[in-house]
C-alpha cells in the first residue's frame, strides 16, 4: 500500500463499529483517508461525519434521504458528492482508488457491498457476520481468487486471528491441523439474563434486553447477544474464517468480556488474546497489519478485575445457540435461513410484536418449513433468505410456532 495514507471505505458508519473505525481513523490522519461512509437511512448522522471528515463520497439506501443529505451537504459547504441505492454501495467499495473497507452493514444489506469488496482484491475488515454466516464458502472462495485480505472485526474472531500463528489475511485458507491446533475456545459473555430464572425470560422487553452488560451495541446485535444468537452467528462465521469443522470449536461463558476468545495446541498450551471490552482494539489491529496502532483504549488493569470466570453455556436458557450450532453441522443454506428468521424475529420482539422467547421457536419452526439446499451462487442464497423471511413473517403474524 507504500507509504501514501491508506483510502479507507466505511460500509455502515453511523452504526457502533462504524463510529469507533472512524473514531481510530482520526487518531492517524498521515496514515488514512476516509473514501466514502455509508448508512441506510440516518442521513442526518451521516452528514455529520461528512462534515467532520469530508469523504469522497457518501451512500445512502434512498432517493429520498440522498436528496436530504446533498441539501444539507451543500449547506455546510462540504464537497462530499451523495450517491443512493445498492449499486452505489458496491461502487464506493470495489473503487480503485479504495485499499481497505470495512463492513460494518448490520444484517442480510451487507452481503452485496461486502462480496464487491473481496472481489476487487481489497483488505476487507470483516465486521458483518451474516455474510460469512449466509454465503461463507462463496465469500471465502470469491477472496481467495481475487488475492483479498480478509481480516476478522468480531472480537472474538479477532482474538482468534492474533492467537494462530498466522501473518496476513484468511482468504488463503488455514489447516488447523498442521498449525496444531486442538480446539477454539470462543468466549460470550452471557448476557444480560445469564444469571436470570428461566421462567422469567418470557416477560424480558426489548429495553431489558437491549441492556448489555459490558458491551455499547445497537439494538439488533444487543437482542442477539441476550439470546446468544449472537454467539451462534459467530461459530458459524468461525467455521468458515478458520476452516474449522463444528467439533473444532467450543463456546464458553466467560462473563467479564476480558478474555475475547483462546485457541488450544496439542502441546498442552492454551493462548488467549485480553483486552478491554471496547471495538477500537481489533478495529485498530486490522487496520494497522502488521503494525499496532494506538486505539484510544484503556488500558486492561488486570489487578482491578481480579478474577475470570467460566461457565458451559446452558441449551434450556440459551435454545437459539443450539439451532445455530445445528445449522453449522447440518451446512447447505440452514444457516441463511437461520440468520433471516432470527432478524425477522428480532425486529418483531423489538416492536413488542413478539415474546423475547419466541425467538427462538419461530427460528425453529422456519428450519423445519423451508427447503435446504447447496449454496452454490447468491441467487441460491438470497432465494432461501427471501423464502425465510417470508415463512417467519407469515409464523409471527400468525402466532403458529409453538
Amino acid at each position: 500500500m507504500g507509504s501514501r495514507p491508506q483510502w479507507v471505505t466505511v460500509l455502515g458508519s453511523t452504526g457502533s463499529i462504524g463510529v469507533s473505525t472512524l473514531d481510530v481513523l482520526a487518531r492517524h490522519p498521515d496514515r488514512f483517508s476516509v473514501f466514502a461512509l455509508t448508512a441506510q437511512t440516518r442521513w442526518e448522522a451521516l452528514a455529520s461525519q461528512c462534515e467532520a471528515v469530508k469523504p469522497r463520497f457518501a451512500v445512502v439506501a434512498s432517493d429520498e434521504h440522498a436528496a436530504l443529505l446533498r441539501a444539507r451537504l451543500a449547506e455546510c459547504k462540504v464537497p462530499t458528492q451523495v450517491l443512493s441505492g445498492a449499486a452505489a454501495l458496491a461502487e464506493v467499495a470495489e473503487a480503485s482508488e479504495v485499499d481497505t473497507v470495512m463492513a460494518a452493514i448490520v444484517g442480510a444489506a451487507g452481503l452485496l457491498p461486502s462480496f464487491a469488496a473481496v472481489k476487487a482484491g481489497k483488505r476487507v475488515l470483516l465486521a458483518n457476520k451474516e455474510v460469512l454466516v449466509m454465503a461463507g464458502g462463496l465469500f471465502m472462495t470469491a477472496a481467495r481468487r481475487a488475492g483479498a485480505e480478509v481480516l476478522p472485526i468480531d472480537s472474538e474472531h479477532n482474538a482468534i486471528f492474533q492467537c494462530l500463528p498466522l501473518a496476513g489475511g484468511l482468504a488463503a485458507g488455514l489447516d488447523l491441523t498442521q498449525l496444531g491446533v486442538r480446539k477454539i475456545l470462543l468466549t460470550a459473555s452471557g448476557g444480560p439474563f445469564r444469571e436470570s430464572d428461566v421462567s422469567d425470560l418470557a416477560a424480558v422487553t426489548p429495553q431489558q434486553a437491549c441492556a448489555h452488560p459490558n458491551w455499547d451495541m445497537g439494538p439488533k446485535i444487543s437482542v442477539d447477544s441476550a439470546t446468544m444468537m449472537n454467539k451462534g452467528l459467530e461459530f458459524i462465521e468461525a467455521c468458515w474464517l478458520f476452516n474449522a469443522a463444528p467439533r473444532d470449536i467450543e463456546v464458553v461463558i466467560h462473563p467479564q468480556s476480558v478474555i475475547h476468545s483462546l485457541v488450544e495446541y496439542i502441546d498442552g498450551s492454551v493462548l488467549a488474546q485480553l483486552g478491554n471490552p471496547d471495538m477500537r482494539t481489533p478495529i485498530a489491529h486490522a487496520l494497522g497489519l502488521p503494525l499496532r496502532l494506538a486505539s484510544g483504549v484503556e488500558r486492561l488493569d488486570l489487578v482491578n478485575i481480579a478474577r475470570l470466570d467460566f461457565q458451559t453455556p446452558d441449551d434450556q436458557r440459551f435454545p437459539c445457540l443450539h439451532l445455530a450450532q445445528q445449522a453449522a453441522g447440518e451446512g447447505r443454506t440452514a444457516p441463511a435461513v437461520l440468520n433471516a428468521a432470527n432478524e425477522e424475529a428480532v425486529a418483531a420482539f423489538l416492536q413488542q410484536g413478539l415474546a423475547f422467547t419466541d425467538i427462538a421457536r419461530v427460528i425453529e419452526a422456519t428450519l423445519g418449513r423451508v427447503n435446504l439446499t447447496e449454496p452454490d451462487s447468491l441467487e441460491v442464497v438470497q432465494q432461501a433468505d427471501f423464502e425465510a423471511r417470508v415463512i417467519a413473517r407469515e409464523l409471527i403474524a400468525r402466532h403458529a410456532f409453538s
